[in-house]
């Protein structure tokens, strides 16, 4: 049977550090493998990541097309056909719709869109509205109310 202290690495498995610096007959000594002078010799040295030397970089040479927004709102769409398909009693809001599958977040902001038929009264909080998703979603809430 094997025992824990006659566990050892495989072969090959482990190297032993290589101390540069320490005389030419190391054969790592004088410039300790970093080449001759320059930047790249001294200590510290960084370069940014996007750096490419001469060559012009990606960012330039790739082509601009349009307009991007700073602070566009990316909403998650949710339609009311969704909301009619919950069996739920509770208050539809983000985190109902997470669990559901419906929204990818339960953080970001979330939309109700007019598409599709409801059958039952819900209460939706949601942080945007289209004009079709309120007027159907008042509608039948005042038809049940009667």
């Amino acid at each position: 049977m094997l025992q824990l202290k006659e566990l050892k690495p495989q072969a090959g498995a482990r190297k032993n550090k290589h101390r540069v610096g320490r005389g030419q007959g190391s054969g790592s000594g004088c410039t300790s493998g970093r080449g001759a002078n320059g930047a790249r010799a001294r200590s510290g040295y960084t370069t940014k990541p996007y750096h490419e030397g001469g060559q012009t970089p990606l960012s330039r040479r790739v082509p601009k097309r349009g307009f991007i927004h700073a602070t566009k709102t990316e909403y998650q769409i949710v339609n009311v056909r969704d909301l009619a398909g919950l069996n739920t009693d509770r208050e539809i809001d983000a985190a109902v719709l997470f669990e559901a599958g419906l929204i990818h977040s339960a953080v970001g902001p979330v939309k109700v869109l007019g598409d599709g038929e409801l059958t039952k009264p819900v209460v939706v909080k949601a942080d945007a509205f289209s004009a079709k998703a309120r007027e159907k979603i008042k509608t039948v809430k005042l038809t049940r109310e009667k």
